[in-house]
């Protein structure tokens, strides 16, 4: 459905799932183990990983808070995409990753659910991609401090909304990890 017809493809992203952005994440292992069997699935399927990392005053590159978890582990021949701006396209080399690999569908995981998560699901339809949202490995920290609902109405809410998401030619959805299928 992309409207990229020479796409054909899929990869799986994984936004910013870094020491410092999951310390205080609403379900941090559960969604981690959500994420760890996704990735396992894509590199049976030969389905692309592409990692999305995160830098600022907060997430300096090299630091521990800048280091994607313990938990998760890219290979050395899948993409890590480096980031400043909350959507992973602006100013990176997702775009031309994404070409390279004739990737027209993306199957979308990480954090901040209320941050990068969302603002990469627009990015990249309104770039022409279909993007699938998993619904229970995307995650946030609680910002109620802030005036923010509590993590999980963020998750449940973007989960919702993203649901039914659609544009000309490409698509939006929600699946839950143990539903995606690859290849």
């Amino acid at each position: 459905m992309t409207t990229f017809a020479d796409r054909p493809h899929t990869a799986l992203i994984v936004i910013d799932l870094q020491e410092g952005v999951v310390v205080n994440a609403y379900k941090r292992h559960e969604v981690l183990d959500a994420v760890k069997g996704l990735v396992e699935r894509a590199r049976s399927a030969n389905v692309p990983v592409v990692w999305v990392r995160h830098a600022d005053d907060d997430l300096v590159p090299g630091s521990d808070a800048w280091q994607i978890v313990s938990e998760l582990s890219p290979d050395q021949n899948e993409s890590i995409v480096e980031k400043r701006y909350r959507d992973a396209f602006e100013d990176t080399d997702l775009e031309q990753i994404l070409a390279t690999n004739r990737i027209g569908k993306l199957v979308v995981t990480g954090a901040q659910t209320d941050m990068c998560v969302r603002s990469t699901l627009h990015g990249a339809l309104v770039r022409g991609y279909d993007a699938l949202l998993v619904s229970d490995a995307h995650t946030t920290e609680d910002l109620t401090e802030w005036g923010a609902p509590p993590p999980d109405g963020v998750i449940n809410h973007t989960n919702l909304y993203w649901r039914n998401q659609r544009a000309p030619g490409r698509s939006g959805g929600v699946v839950e990890s143990k539903d995606v299928v690859f290849g």
